[in-house]
């Protein structure tokens, strides 16, 4: 499964991620990026406060795959509120991938994480200005953001001179965020669907293994084939190498009345 979205920039991207949330700087990471890009990924994400953006980097270096065929993905840090603060903190992140450039460059969270809920709408439209800079640079092919509500992202609809590509959000059967799912869309805005799998917590429950079963995939594949077909761009993690291939090889079709099955389910 090699097909690509088109970002509002005119850029591909991968319609499946490589996630690497949770998963350890060093060997441990090292190994899952260098798998998920054997395995045919070529779309790996990562972020400066995931600690784990230099073995990312040596990953795709040792890939052997030249940097332009790999959509790469990292994010200022949620607690980084300070303009001032951005370049620097970007240029960090490509020095430690050991890169020129990332293809996607997001704003982590709109409020730091202590400070869920906060209300960081002006600190985040002057950091917004900072992130096309950077983007105007070419050191940033595209910028966006995460976590995100329509608050959230209308602020900077309202403010910016660059539309973000992208939001990144929780998303999974049964926790599919629909208000900022639409709002998001309808602005050319992709959703990326982080935690497909709801961090594991989807992976037992009966209603999606009988359909893995009924379509002869895991359960994975059908969470990830579901994100696919509501077209959003699922991010799955994985640190097995099995596991890391199935779950890119998701080239079946769920039907309408299994979807409305999905959709009607209701996780958190």
């Amino acid at each position: 499964m090699t097909d690509n979205y088109t970002l509002n920039t005119g850029a591909k991207i991968p319609k499946i991620g490589f996630g690497t949330w949770q998963i350890p700087d060093g060997e441990i990471c090292y190994q899952a990026t260098l798998t998920a890009l054997k395995s045919g990924y070529r779309h790996i994400d990562t972020a400066r406060v995931y600690g784990n953006e230099a073995s990312v980097g040596k990953a795709i270096k040792d890939s052997g795959l030249n940097r332009e065929e790999i959509f790469l993905t990292t994010k200022l840090p949620a607690d980084i509120k300070v303009a001032a603060k951005v370049q620097e903190t970007f240029e960090t992140s490509l020095a430690t991938l050991g890169t020129d450039y990332v293809d996607l460059y997001l704003i982590h969270a709109p409020w730091p994480w202590q400070e869920r809920g906060a209300d960081y709408t002006k600190e985040n439209i002057e950091i917004w200005q900072e992130m096309e800079k950077i983007n105007s640079s070419g050191k940033a092919k595209a910028i966006g953001v995460s976590n995100f509500n329509v608050a959230d992202l209308s602020a900077i609809l309202d403010n910016a001179k660059v539309v973000p590509a992208a939001n990144q959000i929780r998303w999974f059967i049964g926790f599919t965020q629909d208000e900022v799912t639409k709002f998001s869309q309808a602005k050319g805005v992709l959703v990326e669907a982080y935690s497909p799998l709801a961090t594991g917590q989807i992976l037992d429950n009966e209603v999606i293994k009988a359909m893995a079963s009924k379509y002869q995939s895991s359960v994975a594949q059908v969470a990830i084939r579901y994100c696919l077909q509501h077209g959003t761009l699922p991010l799955p993690k994985s640190t097995h190498e099995d596991y890391i291939a199935q779950n890119l090889d998701v080239d079946f079709a769920i039907t309408e009345e299994d979807m409305a099955i999905l959709d009607n389910l209701h996780l958190s």
